[in-house]
């Protein structure tokens, strides 16, 4: 950047390949440590989600052809990939949900139908009798 360039684009994958983001943490380590620079992948995107899981990790921008003007329908593929990474971006707009290392449930216990073994839980309603 300081030789004068105002966007940094870089490869997803080898240019034409279409295997997608292959070293997904280095890419998202690069958004997080240059978040005032646009960034753009250039190359290796072959699908739709490619370019959604890009833009979700809040890079910029997609540039691609191969995946497109190798499809059976390349209309129709450049279509997949306009809805995907506005997909993607508004998913990073809307700020994801922090991965967790375990599983915790976000369904709250008042209120089931039923309770953790099976039989019928503590339920207001009036279709059961509380218990």
């Amino acid at each position: 950047m300081d030789a004068g360039c105002e966007v940094l684009m870089p490869w997803a994958a080898p240019i034409g390949t279409g295997q997608g983001p292959r070293n997904a943490p280095a890419l998202r380590e690069l958004r997080q440590r240059a978040p005032e620079i646009p960034l753009i992948i250039d190359a290796g995107i072959g699908l739709p989600s490619h370019a959604c899981q890009v833009m979700e990790w809040g890079f910029d921008g997609v540039l691609l052809n191969t995946a497109v003007s190798r499809a059976l329908d390349p209309v129709r593929m450049g279509g997949a990939f306009a809805q995907a990474v506005r997909a993607g971006r508004s998913a990073f707009l809307a700020g994801p949900m922090a991965v967790q290392r375990l599983a915790v449930s976000s369904t709250p216990v008042i209120g089931r139908p039923f309770g953790l073994d099976g039989t019928l839980g503590s339920v207001v309603s009036p279709l059961f009798e509380a218990t």
